[in-house]
C-alpha cells in the first residue's frame, strides 16, 4: 500500500553522509494542565566512584525521574510520548544543548540513542573495525576533538538530568554488507565496541579534566535503534542475551506495544502518524519528513520552509491528538540533532515538546520509563489495551476498562 510505502522510508548511508556534511549529527490543546515534574533533587550524595579508566563511574540511582500513574480500571491510561535522538553529537550547533534545556524547563525525559564513534576523535578512527568492512570505515562522519568534548560532557549532564542513553551503535552502515546484512555474532561486536568506546574515551583521549560519565554504562544500556532501522531481526538474539528491554528499529502503528516474539523485549518502533497534507501518513522522524518534503537532500528553496514546518509540526500533533482521543497508544517519535530545511525541524520538534508538555494526561518520557511502567502493569489490563486498534477506545468509553 501507498501508506506504508511512504512511512518506511529509511535514511541511506549515503544519504546520511551528505545531509549530515556541515551539520551537527489536530489542534495544539488550550487547557493547561500539571507538568509532569521530576525529583528536584538527586536520589545519592555519595561520590562517584570510577569504573575502569575512569571514562565512567558509580554515582548511585539515576536522579530527575517522574512519578508515573499505573493503570486502573475504569480510567484511561495515561498518554506517553517518547521523545528520542539518534546519535547524540554535540556539534557546535549545540542542539543536544538545547533540547536538554527544553527538556528541563519543561519537566520532560528523553532518550539519546548514543553512536560510540561520537566518542573516539578522529585520530585514533582505526580503533574501530566494524563488521565487513576496514579498520577506520564509517558511513558518518566523525566529530572535532572539540565535538567530542562537548558530547562527553552533554551526555554526562544529559543522564543527570534524568534522559536515558542508549546506543545507536557505531558507523551507521546502510548499504551492501552494512547493517541489513549483519549476523548475530557481528552485531555483538558492533555493541562492543560501541559500549567499549564509552567506557574508554578517557584511555583514547587522554582528557583528565573531564568528569566522567555518570552512569555504568554495561546497566544502563538497556535498549538501541538500528541504523536506518535495518538488521533488527539479527540483533534481537544478541540483545536479549545481553539482559536488553526494548528496541526501537521498526515502524508500527500507533497501538499498544507487545514484546517481540520468542523475546522479553518490547517492540517499541517509531510512530506511524497523520501526515497533514499528503495522503499518506508519515514515520515520526525529521528525516522522514524531509524526504517526503524536499526528498533525501535537504532543499534549496528557502521559501518552502515554513509550509514544511507547518506539516511536521502538524504530524506530531495529529500522531498526539488521535492517541489520546483514541487508545492511548504511546507515541514515539524519532530525531537527529541537525539542521536540515533551514533548521524548521529541530522547531517543529520544539513546539510540538512545549505544546504536549502542556497536554492532559500526557507524560514525556525516556524509553527506560516507559519500559519500567509497561513491566509494572496488570497484564490483564495491558493485554486489553493491547486489541485496540488504532485511534480505537474501549465498548461504552474507558468507564467500562477494566470490566469482566
Amino acid at each position: 500500500m501507498e501508506t506504508n510505502r511512504r512511512s518506511a522510508i529509511m535514511l541511506t548511508g549515503s544519504a546520511l553522509i551528505t545531509a549530515l556534511a556541515g551539520c551537527g549529527p489536530a489542534n495544539a490543546p488550550t487547557q493547561p494542565v500539571r507538568v509532569v515534574q521530576a525529583n528536584a533533587k538527586p536520589t545519592t550524595s555519595k561520590a562517584p566512584r570510577p569504573i575502569g579508566d575512569g571514562s565512567t563511574a558509580h554515582t548511585g540511582p539515576q536522579p530527575h525521574q517522574p512519578t508515573l500513574p499505573d493503570l486502573a480500571a475504569g480510567s484511561a491510561p495515561p498518554q506517553f510520548v517518547v521523545f528520542s535522538w539518534d546519535g547524540g553529537g554535540e556539534t557546535d550547533a549545540h542542539l543536544l544543548t538545547r533540547f536538554r534545556t527544553v527538556a528541563k524547563e519543561i519537566g520532560a525525559s528523553m532518550t539519546i540513542f548514543l553512536s560510540g564513534i561520537y566518542l573516539l576523535r578522529e585520530a585514533d578512527a582505526k580503533r574501530y573495525h566494524a563488521p565487513r568492512h576496514d579498520p577506520g570505515d564509517t558511513d558518518i562522519p566523525f566529530l572535532s576533538d572539540g565535538s567530542v568534548k562537548r558530547t562527553i560532557e552533554g551526555v554526562g549532564a544529559a543522564w543527570l538530568e534524568g534522559h536515558e542513553i542508549g546506543t545507536h551503535f557505531n558507523g551507521h552502515f546502510c548499504g551492501p554488507g552494512g547493517v541489513g546484512d549483519w549476523t548475530s555474532k557481528e552485531w555483538r561486536d558492533e555493541i562492543d565496541q560501541a559500549v567499549w568506546m564509552v567506557k574508554h574515551w578517557r584511555t583514547t583521549t587522554g582528557w583528565t579534566s573531564i568528569p566522567s560519565l555518570p552512569f555504568d554504562y554495561d546497566k544502563e544500556l538497556i535498549g538501541s535503534r538500528t541504523p536506518c532501522l535495518l538488521g533488527s531481526d539479527a540483533l534481537l538474539p544478541t540483545a536479549q542475551k545481553l539482559g536488553w528491554r526494548y528496541d526501537s528499529s521498526t515502524s508500527t502503528r500507533q497501538v499498544w506495544p507487545t514484546r517481540f516474539e520468542g523475546t522479553t523485549m518490547w517492540n517499541l518502533g517509531l510512530s506511524q502518524i497523520p501526515f497533514p497534507g499528503h495522503k499518506f501518513e508519515v514515520l515520526a522522524m525529521d528525516y522522514n519528513y524531509m524526504a517526503n518534503q524536499s526528498g533525501p537532500q535537504p532543499g534549496k528553496d528557502a521559501s518552502k520552509y515554513p509550509g514544511w514546518k507547518t506539516e511536521a509540526l502538524g504530524a506530531l500533533l495529529a500522531g498526539h491528538q488521535r492517541a489520546h482521543t483514541g487508545n492511548r497508544a504511546p507515541l514515539v517519535i524519532g530525531n537527529h540533532f541537525e539542521q536540515w530545511n533551514g533548521g524548521i525541524y529541530m522547531d517543529a520538534i520544539e513546539e510540538a515538546m512545549r505544546t504536549l508538555a502542556k497536554a492532559p494526561d500526557t507524560y514525556l518520557v525516556s524509553f527506560r520509563q516507559l519500559v519500567d511502567w509497561l513491566d509494572r502493569q496488570d497484564p490483564i489490563l495491558l493485554g486489553q489495551l493491547t486489541h485496540l486498534d488504532v485511534g480505537q477506545v474501549p465498548e461504552g468509553g474507558w468507564a467500562g476498562f477494566g470490566a469482566e
